[in-house]
């Protein structure tokens, strides 16, 4: 094969919401690509698990957490393809693959049709601008109705979806599949589906059969004149010409067509694979930008090129047995063994080492790796979404978008083994994913991690106790409350120490008030000199120091301006060390005269509940002090907005799904700080008060 040639080349990933049997369809595809032998299922009896979940505990749970690469073959075509996690807290891990990614599958249950996560999905490839084909899967479930999803397509995610495809029997009777393209019905014979059987459309399917192709050469007609003169004349319709009008309206962003079958049963893998070669879009078909950093950020066309200057984008990390592991794809030049690149974030240059393809967690040595293709680095010290170029080159990629952590815990290793595996595993985590965030608690020496929900926390903790054999205890979930003041308050502070010898000395004089927009502003109108000017930045040294702990319970102050507009020193005694001491003593001083109070973290909440279940979730959303935005009703299902205090937010998950019989499901951001209410205010200063005398 020319590696040299990105025609054909497909950066494909596989999407879609829990459960709806992506990983069981990339399973399949290896299997029929011949990259495995064997075929193993997600929540296998065998004990093997699917190839793709290469983590234990992905294998246990029976769900996907972190994406996974690989390529294989299907008819002179090299396909990537990444699978990718359907539950909303590995958010993160479906937003990094897209961004590499020049097309994708978007798998849907033939029962459940487009649920929740579904949406968040088709949100994220519109925000990359990824060209889709849809596939129906688990056609032989008993309710399956590929009609009424390929409806929701296009009533709830606004696509213009159209069937290349109807299946013959549902649900038990489901045997196989018409080719509305070719015109012939497909049956998977052998042991797993491997030989295709083509026949004669069945009688009682061929009128069905050929109302629906007129419908799909109407769609495709709209991006073909060729095909828009055959319809009109009359004239036969060749199965290129269709494809080719097809293609043109994938790449558009402006067609889905809609694959089906059982991916479980082996049923209309091949078909899939058939589409997305001839739909899907080659990397020389996307337009990709990079940044100019040399002229402020002016967008730079990139070429699928080998001759042009390299550029290439690290997308995801990972430590295995063999050391650090970084993903890239390359999109302009390439990248070869002892060629020098350097990296734009840090500004350093790197000497590639091994260079190698990755299928699942196996590993192929290659020399090089051209523009279009996507691989792996070793030993390249780096962070997740790090651009690499030549070195005369000044271009960074656009970084993805990395939502901030809503949630945290506090994790305690039980012994001192714990401890430094525990810390290991820190270090790995947080490089690998950017919002897995860590931190030390300053007051309670607490190491404090968050993440963005319970699930994510929750993996994470099984995963240190797993791979790294670090037991942690966890402390209840924590809130990052604030404290502010309300009302203006003036100082007037002397500081004086006399100890024999030189003593120390220093008047500040001004006022604190609260400002609103920022978190601390500092002005210096003292005249005169009465403060000399080598001592100002000591002044403001010394207040900074106080907005750490406030006062009142400790916790961080924002939203203080502070002016100092008066003040003494003494020629001998006054030093830095005794302003600061002074500004210490002016903030104590007028910090209670200015009435401080707690803020606390509002999150913007949106629940997504099929309707029956609204007036019991907006309830739910009321007790927890939760203040309802807006509900809106989209078919079945509707979207409930509400500002809830985070605080009342632990736990919510598991209430919700009792609740809705494990049917909603909410998404939560962080809005704003809001005042705490005096009720509340007493019940975390009593919880502080109780805390310190433990840790005294």
């Amino acid at each position: 094969m020319n590696t040299n040639s990105t025609q054909f080349v497909r950066n494909i990933g596989i999407s879609a919401h829990i459960d709806s049997g992506k990983t069981t369809l990339t399973e399949r595809i290896l299997f029929y690509t011949q990259r495995i032998h064997a075929i193993h299922d997600v929540k296998g009896k065998d004990g093997v698990g699917a190839t793709m979940d290469s983590m234990e505990l992905e294998k246990e749970r029976g769900i996907t957490i972190a994406s996974a690469a690989t390529f294989c073959e299907w008819k002179n075509h090299e396909i990537n393809i990444i699978d990718t996690p359907g539950h909303v807290d590995f958010t993160i891990e479906v937003e990094r693959s897209l961004r590499v990614l020049d097309g994708a599958i978007l798998v849907l249950c033939s029962v459940g049709g487009v649920q929740s996560q579904s949406i968040t999905v088709d949100q994220q490839m519109k925000r990359y601008k990824v060209p889709c084909i849809a596939f129906i899967n688990k056609c032989d479930r008993s309710g399956a109705n590929p009609d009424r999803v390929i409806d929701q397509l296009n009533t709830k995610l606004d696509h213009n979806a159209v069937a290349v495809q109807i299946p013959i029997g549902l649900e038990a009777d489901h045997k196989g599949m018409v080719d509305l393209v070719k015109m012939k019905a497909l049956y998977f014979d052998g042991a797993n589906g491997e030989t295709i059987r083509e026949e004669q459309i069945p009688e009682k399917f061929l009128a069905l059969a050929e109302e629906k192709r007129e419908a799909l050469i109407d769609a495709a007609s709209m991006f073909s004149d060729e095909l828009m003169e055959a319809v009109l004349e009359e004239q036969p319709v060749s199965e290129q010409m269709l494809l080719d009008a097809m293609r043109i309206g994938v790449l558009k962003r402006e067609l889905t067509p809609v694959y089906m079958g059982s991916a479980y049963k082996n049923k209309g893998v091949q078909p899939l694979l058939d589409g997305v070669n001839q739909l899907l879009p080659s990397p020389s078909d996307i337009v990709n930008e990079a940044l100019d950093l040399d002229a402020d950020e002016a967008p730079v066309t990139l070429k699928t090129d080998v001759k042009k200057p390299t550029v290439c984008l690290a997308f995801k990390l990972e430590d295995g047995q063999y050391g650090q592991l970084t993903y890239i794809r390359v999109y302009q030049g390439k990248l070869a063994k002892a060629d020098t690149v350097m990296n734009i974030r840090t500004g350093k240059k790197i000497k590639i080492g091994r260079l190698a393809r990755m299928h699942s967690n196996e590993m192929e040595d290659i020399p090089d790796l051209s523009a279009g293709f996507i691989g792996a680095l070793f030993g390249v010290d780096c962070a997740s979404g790090d651009t690499f170029v030549s070195p005369d080159l000044n271009l960074t990629m656009t970084s993805m978008y990395v939502p901030e952590p809503v949630i945290s815990l506090a994790v305690k290793p039980v012994d001192n083994k714990a401890e430094i595996n525990m810390s290991k595993a820190l270090n790995r985590f947080t490089k690998e994913d950017p919002t897995f965030k860590v931190h030390v608690n300053n007051e309670t020496g607490d190491t404090i991690i968050s993440g963005m929900g319970e699930l994510h926390l929750e993996v994470y903790i099984e995963r240190m106790k797993r791979e790294y054999k670090a037991e942690v205890s966890t402390g209840a979930p924590r809130v990052a409350y604030r404290e502010t003041i309300t009302r203006l308050a003036e100082f007037d502070y002397i500081h004086k120490k006399q100890t024999g010898g030189s003593g120390q000395y220093g008047r500040i004089a001004g006022y604190i008030e609260p400002i609103s927009d920022e978190e601390f502003v500092f002005e210096n109108k003292v005249t005169g000199g009465s403060i000399p000017t080598q001592y100002i930045p000591a002044c403001k040294k010394g207040f900074l120091a106080c907005l750490a702990k406030g006062p009142l319970l400790e916790f961080p102050v924002t939203g203080v301006k502070i002016e100092i507009n008066d003040g003494a020193s003494h020629s001998v005694d006054s030093s830095e060390m005794a302003f600061q001491a002074a500004a210490r003593g002016a903030f104590l001083q007028a910090y209670h005269k200015a009435k401080p109070v707690i803020h606390e973290p509002i999150m913007k909440v949106v629940v997504e509940s099929p309707t029956e279940f609204q007036g019991t979730v907006m309830g739910s959303l009321n007790q927890r002090r939760g203040m309802i935005v807006g509900a809106q009703e989209e078919g079945h299902m509707c979207a409930i907005e509400a500002q809830i205090p985070l605080s009342e937010m632990f736990g919510y998950s598991t209430v919700l799904r009792s609740l809705t019989q494990g049917k909603a499901q909410f998404t939560m951001e962080f809005a704003t700080y809001k005042q705490v209410p005096a009720s509340i205010a007493e019940t975390i200063s009593k919880e502080v008060m109780a805390q310190k005398k433990q840790v005294a």
